[in-house]
């Protein structure tokens, strides 16, 4: 009995959110790279949780109750204060808010299909506010409630910066969360439809997500980008930097990626804002930088980059800082665990696979006083 190392190719359940065929990526069928160019990130949500792309009637009406459920309890405001803001991690914090929105949310135990979709767009329309809010919390900054008239992204920099961002920031801004929405069957995609197969709630479920993604193996790789590109600090040293990171057998963030073979069809459109962005802040650096380590990685390793390369150069232009990434993500993507959330709910089976036995065998109980 063969088992690929972390179920590598393994097909675990049907879905029809998302899909990566052939290095093409899909949600629920449209190419991402029209969602991309065309879509609002209130118009991907709708799609994935309902399988089709709003009227304009639909989505008018959606954003605005997205609008309407943004503000979250004071209790919750009132614990981020509480917590030791020089050592709190962000995604632990986030984690546990979320967690906490269950004890003030009357329906968290109801199970009903239109009783979750309530909890779904509720959790959605909160999670920008948490974050945000801790953004501030921990600067001294008291948070800024979210304006009733602004788009998901532009509320979202509404909310960190306290000031209206200009179209150019909402557009990165809504871009990368259209990137990032869903993924397929991913480490914290996963771990959401595992914790709901047992019927636990929604907000266990995203709350389990969110602890899969604090890992450094799934999020957090634009932050680590980042780092690296703070760390080499001037573009004409980018490929002595990669060179000896390379003879030290260390691993570049941001290139290559498990599931395609040809490049991440993301990186594309980040690569775009990043290069505009860079140049409205007089940082062009980042940008060139970024380039020439992707045009070396993809030429000596064959690794293109993935989307999370350039989205640390649009996320550090936006005046983003560089630990907010991982929680940026889980902003987006809760969109797609919650897709996925529903969809186990609607057809569920418990998921219990099995294990491969390795150990010893036949071994025969020795009593403690002869041990």
């Amino acid at each position: 009995m063969s088992n690929p190392k972390g179920l590598e190719g393994i097909v675990a359940t049907e879905s029809s959110i998302s899909s990566i065929i052939d290095d093409k990526l899909t949600y629920v069928g449209y190419d991402i790279d029209d969602l991309a160019e065309n879509s609002s990130f209130e118009e991907i949500i709708y799609l994935l949780w309902n399988q089709k792309l709003p009227t304009k009637s639909e989505l008018d009406s959606f954003k605005q109750e997205l609008a309407d459920n943004m503000n979250v309890p004071q209790e919750i405001i009132d614990h981020l204060k509480s917590y030791d803001l020089k050592t709190v991690h962000p995604m632990a914090a986030v984690r546990t808010a979320v967690s906490m929105l269950g004890l003030y949310d009357e329906e968290a135990d109801v199970m009903e299909e239109d009783a979750n979709r309530r909890k779904a767009l509720r959790l959605q329309a909160k999670i920008p506010t948490i974050v945000t809010a801790f953004a501030r919390i921990r600067k001294g900054e008291e948070p800024v409630s979210p304006k009733n008239d602004l788009g998901f992204a532009a509320n979202f920099l509404y909310m960190l910066k306290g000031k209206d961002p200009v179209d150019i920031e909402v557009e990165a801004f809504n871009k990368a969360l259209v990137l990032h929405a869903d993924h397929e069957l991913n480490a914290s995609t996963f771990t959401a439809r595992v914790c709901v197969a047992t019927l636990s709630d929604v907000y266990s479920g995203v709350t389990a997500a969110i602890g899969a993604l604090k890992g450094p193996l799934h999020g957090g790789a634009n932050e680590r980008v980042m780092k690296m590109l703070t760390e080499i600090g001037d573009e004409d040293q980018a490929i002595d930097y990669i060179k000896e990171k390379l003879a030290n057998k260390e691993k570049i963030m941001g290139m290559g990626h498990r599931v395609y073979q040809n490049g991440d069809p993301r990186a594309k459109h980040l690569r775009e804002m990043s290069k505009q962005l860079t140049e409205i802040t007089g940082e062009s650096k980042w940008y060139n930088m970024s380039v020439k380590i992707e045009d070396y990685i993809t030429s000596e390793k064959g690794l293109p980059a993935n989307v999370d390369f350039y989205s640390a150069s649009v996320y550090h232009s936006l005046g983003i800082d560089h630990d907010l990434f991982t929680p940026i993500f889980a902003v987006s993507r809760v969109s797609g665990w919650l897709a996925h959330i529903l969809e186990q709910f609607a057809n569920n089976r418990l998921i219990r696979p099995r294990a491969e036995y390795v150990g010893p065998s036949k071994q025969a109980y020795t009593p403690i006083n002869e041990r």
